[in-house]
Protein backbone atom coordinates (compact mmCIF):
# COMPACT_ATOMS: atom_id res chain seq x y z
CA UNK A 1 0.00 0.00 0.00
CA UNK A 2 1.33 3.21 -0.75
CA UNK A 3 1.46 6.25 1.50
CA UNK A 4 -1.66 8.92 0.94
CA UNK A 5 -0.30 12.03 -1.37
CA UNK A 6 0.28 14.55 1.11
CA UNK A 7 -1.99 17.22 -1.22
CA UNK A 8 -4.75 14.38 -1.26
CA UNK A 9 -7.91 16.11 1.10
CA UNK A 10 -11.65 15.54 0.87
CA UNK A 11 -14.12 17.51 -0.76
CA UNK A 12 -15.43 18.94 2.09
CA UNK A 13 -12.19 19.78 3.32
CA UNK A 14 -11.32 21.51 0.21
CA UNK A 15 -13.79 23.70 -0.38
CA UNK A 16 -14.16 24.62 3.36
CA UNK A 17 -10.58 26.14 3.46
CA UNK A 18 -10.24 28.04 -0.08
CA UNK A 19 -13.66 27.71 -2.09
CA UNK A 20 -12.19 29.41 -5.32
CA UNK A 21 -9.13 27.31 -5.74
CA UNK A 22 -11.42 24.05 -4.57
CA UNK A 23 -13.22 24.95 -8.26
CA UNK A 24 -9.59 24.67 -9.64
CA UNK A 25 -8.54 21.60 -8.73
CA UNK A 26 -12.17 20.18 -8.89
CA UNK A 27 -12.80 21.41 -12.43
CA UNK A 28 -9.91 22.04 -14.03
CA UNK A 29 -10.86 26.11 -14.34
CA UNK A 30 -7.60 28.53 -13.95
CA UNK A 31 -6.99 30.29 -10.78
CA UNK A 32 -7.74 33.45 -12.25
CA UNK A 33 -10.87 32.87 -14.29
CA UNK A 34 -14.10 34.14 -13.33
CA UNK A 35 -17.06 32.08 -12.07
CA UNK A 36 -19.29 33.01 -14.53
CA UNK A 37 -16.53 32.26 -17.35
CA UNK A 38 -15.61 28.91 -15.93
CA UNK A 39 -19.69 27.73 -16.20
CA UNK A 40 -19.68 28.78 -19.66
CA UNK A 41 -17.05 26.68 -20.61
CA UNK A 42 -14.89 23.95 -20.07
CA UNK A 43 -15.84 23.74 -16.15
CA UNK A 44 -19.59 23.98 -17.33
CA UNK A 45 -18.91 20.64 -19.23
CA UNK A 46 -16.45 19.24 -16.02
CA UNK A 47 -19.44 20.31 -13.58
CA UNK A 48 -21.65 18.25 -15.73
CA UNK A 49 -19.79 15.50 -15.84
CA UNK A 50 -19.10 15.04 -12.13
CA UNK A 51 -23.28 15.50 -11.43
CA UNK A 52 -23.98 13.08 -14.13
CA UNK A 53 -26.21 16.56 -15.91
CA UNK A 54 -26.61 19.22 -17.57
CA UNK A 55 -26.42 22.14 -14.79
CA UNK A 56 -29.82 23.71 -15.85
CA UNK A 57 -29.28 26.91 -13.66
CA UNK A 58 -25.66 27.14 -13.90
CA UNK A 59 -25.89 31.40 -14.59
CA UNK A 60 -26.94 31.29 -10.55
CA UNK A 61 -24.54 28.76 -9.30
CA UNK A 62 -22.51 30.03 -6.44
CA UNK A 63 -18.90 30.21 -5.87
CA UNK A 64 -17.69 27.86 -3.69
CA UNK A 65 -20.63 25.72 -3.27
CA UNK A 66 -19.68 22.07 -3.74
CA UNK A 67 -22.86 20.44 -5.44
CA UNK A 68 -25.10 19.11 -2.91
CA UNK A 69 -24.71 15.63 -5.68
CA UNK A 70 -21.06 15.11 -4.49
CA UNK A 71 -21.38 16.85 -0.89
CA UNK A 72 -24.23 14.45 0.74
CA UNK A 73 -23.09 10.59 1.51
CA UNK A 74 -24.90 8.39 3.92
CA UNK A 75 -24.17 4.97 5.15
CA UNK A 76 -26.23 2.55 6.34
CA UNK A 77 -25.95 1.73 10.01
CA UNK A 78 -27.47 -1.63 11.65
CA UNK A 79 -29.32 -0.91 14.84
CA UNK A 80 -31.45 -3.32 16.22
CA UNK A 81 -34.72 -2.07 15.69
CA UNK A 82 -33.31 0.71 13.44
CA UNK A 83 -33.70 1.06 9.66
CA UNK A 84 -31.30 2.66 7.68
CA UNK A 85 -29.83 5.30 10.36
CA UNK A 86 -25.99 6.68 10.07
CA UNK A 87 -23.62 5.94 12.88
CA UNK A 88 -21.65 8.60 14.36
CA UNK A 89 -20.65 7.34 17.06
CA UNK A 90 -20.98 3.22 18.91
CA UNK A 91 -19.72 4.11 22.78
CA UNK A 92 -22.25 6.23 23.67
CA UNK A 93 -24.82 5.19 20.65
CA UNK A 94 -25.65 8.09 18.39
CA UNK A 95 -27.16 7.31 14.98
CA UNK A 96 -29.22 9.71 12.62
CA UNK A 97 -31.90 9.18 10.00
CA UNK A 98 -30.96 10.40 6.35
CA UNK A 99 -34.12 12.94 5.70
CA UNK A 100 -35.57 11.04 2.83
CA UNK A 101 -36.18 8.70 6.00
CA UNK A 102 -38.16 11.33 7.98
CA UNK A 103 -40.95 11.41 5.30
CA UNK A 104 -43.63 9.93 7.15
CA UNK A 105 -46.04 12.55 9.52
CA UNK A 106 -45.13 10.67 12.72
CA UNK A 107 -41.48 9.21 12.86
CA UNK A 108 -41.92 5.12 12.82
CA UNK A 109 -39.80 4.32 16.07
CA UNK A 110 -37.09 2.36 14.03
CA UNK A 111 -36.44 5.48 11.98
CA UNK A 112 -36.46 7.65 15.11
CA UNK A 113 -32.92 9.10 15.79
CA UNK A 114 -30.83 7.76 18.93
CA UNK A 115 -29.14 10.24 21.26
CA UNK A 116 -27.13 8.81 24.45
CA UNK A 117 -24.97 10.41 27.05
CA UNK A 118 -23.91 7.36 29.33
CA UNK A 119 -24.48 3.18 29.12
CA UNK A 120 -28.24 2.44 28.27
CA UNK A 121 -29.40 0.83 32.49
CA UNK A 122 -29.75 -2.83 31.63
CA UNK A 123 -32.73 -2.76 33.10
CA UNK A 124 -34.51 -0.87 30.06
CA UNK A 125 -32.57 -3.30 27.82
CA UNK A 126 -34.50 -5.95 29.20
CA UNK A 127 -37.28 -3.78 29.12
CA UNK A 128 -38.22 -4.13 32.78
CA UNK A 129 -40.11 -1.65 34.67
CA UNK A 130 -40.73 -3.77 37.74
CA UNK A 131 -38.32 -2.27 39.73
CA UNK A 132 -38.63 1.39 37.87
CA UNK A 133 -39.84 4.46 40.61
CA UNK A 134 -39.42 8.05 40.16
CA UNK A 135 -38.88 10.86 42.71
CA UNK A 136 -39.91 14.31 43.16
CA UNK A 137 -37.96 16.43 45.39
CA UNK A 138 -36.04 19.73 46.46
CA UNK A 139 -38.52 22.89 46.80
CA UNK A 140 -41.51 20.81 47.12
CA UNK A 141 -43.96 20.58 50.25
CA UNK A 142 -44.86 17.57 49.56
CA UNK A 143 -41.99 14.99 47.97
CA UNK A 144 -43.30 12.24 46.13
CA UNK A 145 -42.05 7.99 44.86
CA UNK A 146 -44.05 7.35 42.19
CA UNK A 147 -43.92 3.55 40.53
CA UNK A 148 -45.14 3.09 36.67
CA UNK A 149 -48.81 1.83 38.28
CA UNK A 150 -48.90 4.85 40.14
CA UNK A 151 -48.12 7.59 37.68
CA UNK A 152 -50.43 5.67 34.94
CA UNK A 153 -53.55 6.04 37.91
CA UNK A 154 -53.08 8.76 39.43
CA UNK A 155 -52.53 11.63 36.78
CA UNK A 156 -54.52 11.96 33.05
CA UNK A 157 -52.97 10.68 30.46
CA UNK A 158 -52.07 12.82 27.39
CA UNK A 159 -51.29 12.16 24.01
CA UNK A 160 -49.64 14.88 21.96
CA UNK A 161 -47.10 15.18 18.53
CA UNK A 162 -44.23 16.51 19.46
CA UNK A 163 -41.06 16.50 18.02
CA UNK A 164 -37.50 15.89 19.73
CA UNK A 165 -34.62 17.25 18.39
CA UNK A 166 -30.59 17.23 19.37
CA UNK A 167 -29.44 20.90 20.13
CA UNK A 168 -26.18 19.89 17.76
CA UNK A 169 -28.24 18.73 14.87
CA UNK A 170 -26.50 20.37 11.73
CA UNK A 171 -23.61 20.95 13.27
CA UNK A 172 -21.32 19.03 10.04
CA UNK A 173 -21.98 22.11 8.32
CA UNK A 174 -19.82 24.55 10.96
CA UNK A 175 -16.92 25.78 9.45
CA UNK A 176 -14.36 25.69 11.09
CA UNK A 177 -15.28 22.60 12.27
CA UNK A 178 -16.20 22.12 15.56
CA UNK A 179 -15.48 19.36 18.18
CA UNK A 180 -18.96 16.59 18.83
CA UNK A 181 -21.10 14.39 16.99
CA UNK A 182 -21.13 15.42 13.08
CA UNK A 183 -24.88 15.68 13.08
CA UNK A 184 -26.03 16.08 9.39
CA UNK A 185 -29.96 16.97 9.18
CA UNK A 186 -31.31 14.15 10.90
CA UNK A 187 -31.12 13.98 14.47
CA UNK A 188 -34.83 15.08 15.04
CA UNK A 189 -37.86 12.83 14.90
CA UNK A 190 -41.44 13.53 15.41
CA UNK A 191 -43.34 10.66 17.61
CA UNK A 192 -46.51 10.60 19.22
CA UNK A 193 -45.69 10.77 22.57
CA UNK A 194 -48.42 9.53 25.70
CA UNK A 195 -47.79 10.30 29.04
CA UNK A 196 -48.65 12.65 32.00
CA UNK A 197 -48.49 16.91 32.19
CA UNK A 198 -45.38 17.73 34.13
CA UNK A 199 -46.97 20.18 35.24
CA UNK A 200 -49.56 18.43 36.39
CA UNK A 201 -46.55 16.13 39.08
CA UNK A 202 -45.19 18.83 40.14
CA UNK A 203 -48.06 20.33 41.04
CA UNK A 204 -49.23 17.34 43.23
CA UNK A 205 -45.84 17.82 45.10
CA UNK A 206 -46.74 21.22 45.53
CA UNK A 207 -43.85 23.65 44.35
CA UNK A 208 -42.40 25.96 46.37
CA UNK A 209 -42.12 29.88 45.98
CA UNK A 210 -38.77 29.51 45.49
CA UNK A 211 -38.58 26.84 43.33
CA UNK A 212 -36.91 28.31 39.75
CA UNK A 213 -35.46 25.55 38.02
CA UNK A 214 -35.80 21.40 37.76
CA UNK A 215 -33.02 19.07 37.30
CA UNK A 216 -33.21 15.79 35.51
CA UNK A 217 -31.64 12.15 36.06
CA UNK A 218 -31.84 9.46 34.75
CA UNK A 219 -30.56 5.54 35.42
CA UNK A 220 -27.82 5.24 32.71
CA UNK A 221 -24.37 5.33 33.93
CA UNK A 222 -21.01 7.10 32.73
CA UNK A 223 -19.11 5.20 30.00
CA UNK A 224 -16.38 5.16 32.17
CA UNK A 225 -18.17 3.19 34.49
CA UNK A 226 -17.08 4.88 37.60
CA UNK A 227 -20.85 4.73 39.60
CA UNK A 228 -20.00 8.65 41.11
CA UNK A 229 -19.77 9.84 37.85
CA UNK A 230 -23.33 10.95 35.93
CA UNK A 231 -23.31 11.35 32.14
CA UNK A 232 -25.87 13.85 32.09
CA UNK A 233 -28.20 15.93 34.12
CA UNK A 234 -29.70 18.73 32.73
CA UNK A 235 -33.28 20.53 33.80
CA UNK A 236 -35.46 23.44 32.33
CA UNK A 237 -37.14 26.50 34.26
CA UNK A 238 -40.01 25.92 36.06
CA UNK A 239 -42.16 27.79 33.22
CA UNK A 240 -40.95 25.52 30.82
CA UNK A 241 -41.78 22.49 33.05
CA UNK A 242 -44.90 23.91 33.67
CA UNK A 243 -45.85 24.32 29.73
CA UNK A 244 -49.21 22.35 28.94
CA UNK A 245 -46.94 20.03 26.27
CA UNK A 246 -44.29 19.01 28.71
CA UNK A 247 -44.74 15.44 29.53
CA UNK A 248 -43.82 12.69 31.50
CA UNK A 249 -44.21 9.88 28.77
CA UNK A 250 -44.49 6.10 28.90
CA UNK A 251 -45.74 5.54 25.18
CA UNK A 252 -44.20 5.95 21.73
CA UNK A 253 -46.26 5.78 18.81
CA UNK A 254 -48.65 3.84 21.09
CA UNK A 255 -46.50 1.58 22.62
CA UNK A 256 -44.13 1.39 25.82
CA UNK A 257 -40.88 3.22 25.39
CA UNK A 258 -38.29 1.62 23.57
CA UNK A 259 -35.25 0.58 25.20
CA UNK A 260 -33.13 3.47 23.14
CA UNK A 261 -35.48 5.57 23.46
CA UNK A 262 -35.62 5.92 27.24
CA UNK A 263 -37.87 3.10 28.85
CA UNK A 264 -39.95 3.25 31.04
CA UNK A 265 -40.58 6.76 31.51
CA UNK A 266 -38.74 9.64 30.08
CA UNK A 267 -39.25 13.84 30.14
CA UNK A 268 -40.07 15.60 26.48
CA UNK A 269 -39.67 19.04 26.55
CA UNK A 270 -40.32 19.62 22.85
CA UNK A 271 -39.02 22.53 21.30
CA UNK A 272 -35.87 22.68 23.23
CA UNK A 273 -32.59 20.64 22.89
CA UNK A 274 -33.08 17.39 23.34
CA UNK A 275 -30.56 17.45 26.12
CA UNK A 276 -33.29 18.43 28.49
CA UNK A 277 -35.87 16.04 27.75
CA UNK A 278 -34.08 13.46 30.19
CA UNK A 279 -34.23 9.26 28.78
CA UNK A 280 -34.24 6.76 31.58
CA UNK A 281 -36.06 9.41 34.01
CA UNK A 282 -35.62 8.58 37.76
CA UNK A 283 -35.28 11.29 39.27
CA UNK A 284 -36.59 15.01 39.68
CA UNK A 285 -34.67 17.69 42.04
CA UNK A 286 -36.69 21.30 42.34
CA UNK A 287 -33.66 23.83 42.57
CA UNK A 288 -34.19 27.15 43.92
CA UNK A 289 -31.04 28.04 41.17
CA UNK A 290 -30.03 27.07 38.07
CA UNK A 291 -29.72 23.35 37.93
CA UNK A 292 -26.01 22.69 37.77
CA UNK A 293 -25.66 19.08 37.24
CA UNK A 294 -23.60 17.33 34.78
CA UNK A 295 -23.53 18.93 31.23
CA UNK A 296 -25.21 22.23 32.46
CA UNK A 297 -21.81 23.67 33.01
CA UNK A 298 -20.15 26.21 30.33
CA UNK A 299 -19.78 25.26 27.31
CA UNK A 300 -21.84 22.94 27.46
CA UNK A 301 -25.14 23.45 25.49
CA UNK A 302 -24.20 26.94 25.39
CA UNK A 303 -24.30 29.63 23.00
CA UNK A 304 -22.72 33.15 22.52
CA UNK A 305 -25.02 36.11 23.77
CA UNK A 306 -23.39 38.21 20.75
CA UNK A 307 -22.83 37.20 17.31
CA UNK A 308 -18.98 35.63 16.70
CA UNK A 309 -16.72 35.15 13.71
CA UNK A 310 -16.14 31.74 12.96
CA UNK A 311 -13.27 30.42 14.89
CA UNK A 312 -13.73 33.12 17.50
CA UNK A 313 -12.51 31.57 21.19
CA UNK A 314 -15.46 32.78 23.61
CA UNK A 315 -15.12 33.16 27.48
CA UNK A 316 -17.10 30.82 29.57
CA UNK A 317 -19.12 33.96 30.84
CA UNK A 318 -20.09 34.97 27.69
CA UNK A 319 -21.70 31.83 27.11
CA UNK A 320 -25.78 31.49 27.68
CA UNK A 321 -27.95 28.21 28.19
CA UNK A 322 -29.48 27.01 25.21
CA UNK A 323 -33.21 27.00 25.07
CA UNK A 324 -35.60 27.65 22.08
CA UNK A 325 -34.47 25.72 19.21
CA UNK A 326 -34.61 27.71 15.46
CA UNK A 327 -36.72 27.43 12.59
CA UNK A 328 -35.45 24.47 10.63
CA UNK A 329 -37.09 22.66 7.27
CA UNK A 330 -36.17 19.24 5.55
CA UNK A 331 -36.82 18.22 2.29
CA UNK A 332 -38.09 14.46 2.94
CA UNK A 333 -38.85 14.09 -0.75
CA UNK A 334 -37.41 13.07 -3.13
CA UNK A 335 -34.15 11.38 -2.06
CA UNK A 336 -31.19 13.46 -3.07
CA UNK A 337 -29.81 11.89 -6.13
CA UNK A 338 -33.33 11.09 -7.71
CA UNK A 339 -33.42 11.02 -11.28
CA UNK A 340 -37.01 12.66 -12.80
CA UNK A 341 -38.91 11.41 -16.05
CA UNK A 342 -40.59 14.79 -17.21
CA UNK A 343 -40.73 17.67 -16.27
CA UNK A 344 -42.61 18.03 -12.85
CA UNK A 345 -41.95 16.99 -9.78
CA UNK A 346 -43.38 17.28 -6.27
CA UNK A 347 -40.95 18.27 -3.57
CA UNK A 348 -42.03 17.98 0.21
CA UNK A 349 -40.72 17.84 3.50
CA UNK A 350 -41.76 19.06 7.17
CA UNK A 351 -40.86 22.39 8.86
CA UNK A 352 -40.86 22.94 12.47
CA UNK A 353 -39.52 26.24 14.74
CA UNK A 354 -38.66 25.80 18.57
CA UNK A 355 -41.09 27.95 20.79
CA UNK A 356 -42.54 29.40 17.79
CA UNK A 357 -44.49 28.07 14.73
CA UNK A 358 -43.94 27.87 11.30
CA UNK A 359 -45.14 30.90 9.13
CA UNK A 360 -44.28 30.22 5.35
CA UNK A 361 -42.14 27.63 3.09
CA UNK A 362 -40.21 28.89 0.55
CA UNK A 363 -38.27 26.38 -1.88
CA UNK A 364 -35.64 27.20 -5.03
CA UNK A 365 -34.35 25.08 -7.82
CA UNK A 366 -32.11 28.40 -9.44
CA UNK A 367 -29.53 27.72 -6.32
CA UNK A 368 -31.86 31.10 -4.41
CA UNK A 369 -32.00 32.86 -7.71
CA UNK A 370 -35.74 32.94 -7.01
CA UNK A 371 -38.03 31.61 -4.36
CA UNK A 372 -41.61 29.22 -4.69
CA UNK A 373 -44.07 29.65 -1.65
CA UNK A 374 -44.87 25.96 -0.86
CA UNK A 375 -48.24 24.77 0.64
CA UNK A 376 -47.65 24.69 4.07
CA UNK A 377 -50.46 22.79 6.39
CA UNK A 378 -51.05 23.05 9.90
CA UNK A 379 -49.69 21.47 13.32
CA UNK A 380 -51.78 19.22 15.32
CA UNK A 381 -50.73 20.74 18.17
CA UNK A 382 -48.10 23.24 19.48
CA UNK A 383 -44.33 21.72 19.46
CA UNK A 384 -45.65 19.41 16.35
CA UNK A 385 -43.37 19.72 12.92
CA UNK A 386 -45.58 20.85 9.62
CA UNK A 387 -45.83 19.16 6.58
CA UNK A 388 -44.78 21.37 3.29
CA UNK A 389 -45.70 20.45 -0.15
CA UNK A 390 -44.45 22.41 -3.58
CA UNK A 391 -45.35 21.54 -7.13
CA UNK A 392 -42.50 22.58 -9.47
CA UNK A 393 -42.44 22.81 -13.18
CA UNK A 394 -38.87 22.11 -14.61
CA UNK A 395 -38.00 24.16 -17.83
CA UNK A 396 -35.91 21.91 -19.54
CA UNK A 397 -33.56 18.29 -18.83
CA UNK A 398 -30.65 18.77 -16.77
CA UNK A 399 -29.09 19.02 -13.28
CA UNK A 400 -31.22 20.57 -10.32
CA UNK A 401 -30.80 21.29 -6.87
CA UNK A 402 -34.12 21.81 -4.46
CA UNK A 403 -32.95 24.31 -1.43
CA UNK A 404 -35.67 24.97 0.84
CA UNK A 405 -36.26 27.44 3.65
CA UNK A 406 -38.63 28.04 6.24
CA UNK A 407 -39.82 31.27 7.97
CA UNK A 408 -41.03 31.24 11.79
CA UNK A 409 -44.07 33.63 13.33
CA UNK A 410 -41.49 36.29 14.36
CA UNK A 411 -40.28 36.80 10.88
CA UNK A 412 -37.05 35.14 11.52
CA UNK A 413 -35.93 32.94 8.06
CA UNK A 414 -33.28 30.27 7.65
CA UNK A 415 -29.79 31.71 6.09
CA UNK A 416 -27.85 29.83 3.78
CA UNK A 417 -25.03 29.69 5.58
CA UNK A 418 -25.40 28.72 9.83
CA UNK A 419 -24.51 31.46 12.41
CA UNK A 420 -21.10 29.94 13.84
CA UNK A 421 -20.72 29.19 17.30
CA UNK A 422 -17.74 27.10 19.27
CA UNK A 423 -19.94 23.74 20.29
CA UNK A 424 -22.39 23.98 16.86
CA UNK A 425 -25.51 24.42 18.49
CA UNK A 426 -28.81 25.48 16.94
CA UNK A 427 -27.29 25.33 13.26
CA UNK A 428 -30.02 25.79 10.92
CA UNK A 429 -29.04 26.06 7.36
CA UNK A 430 -31.45 26.35 4.55
CA UNK A 431 -31.14 21.82 3.80
CA UNK A 432 -30.53 20.71 0.00
CA UNK A 433 -30.54 18.29 -2.15
CA UNK A 434 -29.76 17.15 -6.13
CA UNK A 435 -32.26 15.56 -8.80
CA UNK A 436 -31.62 15.35 -12.26
CA UNK A 437 -34.63 15.49 -14.88
CA UNK A 438 -34.38 13.75 -18.57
Amino acid sequence: MTDKPSNERGLCELYANDPEHADAVVFGRRAQADRRGFLKGAGLAAVSAAVGAPLVFHRTFPSGLIPAALAQDATDFRLEGKDGLVVLSDRPINAETPAHLLDDDITPIARHFVRDNGVMPEAARRLDASGWSLSVDGEVERPLTLGLDELKRRFKPVKLKLQLECGGNGRASFNPPVSGNQWTVGAIGHAEWTGVRYADVLKAAGLKSSAVYTGHYGTDTHLSGNPDKIPISRGVPIAKALEAHSLLAFEMNGEPIPAYHGHPVRLVCAGWPGSVSQKWLSRIWVRDRVHDGAKMESPSYRVPRYPVAPGTDVPDEDMVIMESMPVKSIITWPQSGFAVAGREIELRGHAWAGERAVKAVDVSIDFGASWIRARLGAPPNRYAWQRWRAAIRLPQAGYYEAWVRATDSEGAAQPFAVAWNPKGYGANGMHRIAFTAS
